[in-house]
């Protein structure tokens, strides 16, 4: 880390919104705050299996609250996340796993195109309701990104290989040793540990603790 600033991780998956928020949210806080922010992709499927969590919304006034509190907090945030009646179905039919391997990707061979990249997933999925799974789409993403096409190429190849399998899951399992049962997980170093902080909302909590 810099000089006196505090190491804040972000562990997050680009089929949660709430990440997406929380990203942003962190994105703008990190040029006013003292922190070193940074980006880890993880999957959150494997943390629900892990954890034997289960989707909120599969209790349906739960998903009814959702559907409101996304909308609010879109327009809170100021993040052009469209909820639709079908959002939650959207989720369930998607997997993530593909489009996180190819974010890892980028993140060990560019990472200079995390942030943008992982911004134009959510954008695809979460703004325009858009397909994330295949290639071709991810490849869109990734232009939007500003990515090469020889750079995503080089990325699309690489999610079968065992670096990046084994990249995203030792970086889920990390999320998973901090205590993270769901994303986003932010995990601040300060004062010597590790804090855990769930959510999206809980920034406040998270700039209290470290004295922002």
């Amino acid at each position: 880390a810099e000089m006196g600033r505090t190491p804040v991780e972000l562990f997050y998956d680009v089929i949660s919104p709430y990440s997406w928020l929380a990203f942003e949210a962190l994105c703008r806080y990190r040029h006013i705050w003292n922190i070193d922010l940074r980006f880890r992709p993880a999957f959150l499927g494997g943390i629900m299996q892990q954890t034997g969590n289960k989707p909120p919304a599969m209790l349906p006034k739960r998903g009814e609250y959702l559907l409101k509190d996304m909308k609010r907090m879109a327009k809170y945030y100021q993040v052009p996340l469209r909820m639709s009646a079908d959002a939650f179905q959207h989720i369930m039919g998607t997997s993530s796993l593909t489009a996180m391997r190819f974010i890892t990707a980028v993140d060990m061979t560019n990472p200079q195109y995390l942030e943008p990249l992982s911004r134009e997933f959510w954008m695809r999925f979460w703004s325009q309701h858009e397909d994330i799974t295949q290639p071709e789409n991810i490849l869109a993403v990734a232009q939007q990104a500003g990515l090469s096409a020889e750079l995503s190429q080089k990325a699309l190849e690489m999610i079968s290989s065992p670096t990046v399998k084994d990249r995203l899951k030792d970086t889920t399992a990390e999320a998973l040793k901090y205590g993270a049962f769901g994303m986003p997980a932010v995990v601040a170093h300060y004062d010597g540990k590790p804090h855990l902080f769930f959510g999206s909302d809980r920034l406040e909590l998270l700039g209290s603790i470290i004295g922002e």
